[in-house]
């Protein structure tokens, strides 16, 4: 199983895979063209209340499990699902515009796809 978190900025590459956005907003000053971006499961992103807390500077631990908790809706499970499905078929990359990923939701659905 081959899970990656990439920034939406940097160009593709060969072994991306399945290439998903997971940021709930369009990254600024990118086409769409130029992205490559094969989908966009808005369903999987923060919600636009949790996304303000954390950036207001609410901690990643507390972000980490109120995300979680957003995760287990119903449509959203389906969504991670899908993804874990593709995740054993072949690569999947994550995309965010976030500048540091590693404490970013990104980061978080690519340990829950892992398991």
């Amino acid at each position: 199983m081959s899970v990656r978190v990439r920034r939406i900025y940097e160009p593709p590459e060969p072994d991306d895979g399945l290439r998903v956005l997971v940021d709930r907003l369009w990254p600024r000053g990118l086409a769409k063209d130029a992205a490559h971006v094969d989908e966009w499961p808005k369903g999987l992103t923060p919600s636009n209340e949790l996304r303000t807390w954390y950036h207001a500077g609410g901690s990643y631990e507390e972000f980490r499990s109120r995300y979680e908790a957003e995760l287990d809706a119903p449509g959203a499970a389906e969504l991670l699902d899908g993804l874990r499905t593709a995740a054993r078929e072949g690569s999947v990359t994550l995309l965010t515009a976030s500048k540091a990923p590693v404490q970013s939701h990104a980061t978080v659905l690519a340990e829950l796809i892992k398991g």
